[in-house]
C-alpha cells in the first residue's frame, strides 16, 4: 500500500510563494501524480498532474502560468511550486497517485481516477 505525505503547507501573503511536497512510501517511478485542492464549502478540483517521467505536465486554468509540478523519482517526491499566490488560492491541497502513469489521461482531474492520497497539508493566502 502506497502512502503519501504532504508537507510544506504554511500561511503566506498574497503575491508569495510556497512549495509543497509530496514524498510516497515507496517507488513513484509507475505512478503519475496530481495535486488537487479543495477549499471550506467547495469541492475538490484537480490543480496539476505530472506523468511517471516528468515528461508531460498539465495544469488547471486557474494556477497556469503561476503553478510548476515537477518531480524526483530518486527521492520518490513530487513538489509544487506555487508563485504569485492569490486568496482564491487558500484551500487543503492532497496529492494523489495512479497507477500506469506513463501518460496524463485527459481525465486526470477527476478525483475517481487515484487510487492512493495523502492527508493534506494547508495553504492560507491572507495578508
Amino acid at each position: 500500500q502506497l502512502q503519501l505525505v504532504e508537507t510544506g503547507g504554511d500561511l503566506v501573503q498574497p503575491g508569495g510563494s510556497l512549495r509543497l511536497s509530496c514524498t510516497a512510501s515507496g517507488s513513484l517511478d509507475y505512478y503519475a501524480v496530481a495535486w488537487f485542492r479543495q477549499a471550506p464549502g467547495k469541492e475538490r478540483e484537480g490543480v496539476s498532474c505530472i506523468n511517471n517521467d516528468g515528461a508531460m505536465t498539465t495544469y488547471a486554468d486557474s494556477v497556469k502560468g503561476r503553478f510548476t509540478i515537477s518531480r524526483d523519482n530518486a527521492k520518490n517526491t513530487v513538489y509544487l511550486q506555487m508563485d504569485n499566490l492569490k486568496p482564491e488560492d487558500t484551500a487543503n491541497y492532497y496529492c494523489a497517485a495512479v497507477i500506469g502513469g506513463d501518460t496524463v489521461r485527459a481525465s486526470w482531474w477527476l478525483a475517481y481516477e487515484y487510487h492512493y492520497w495523502g492527508q493534506g497539508t494547508r495553504v492560507t493566502v491572507s495578508s
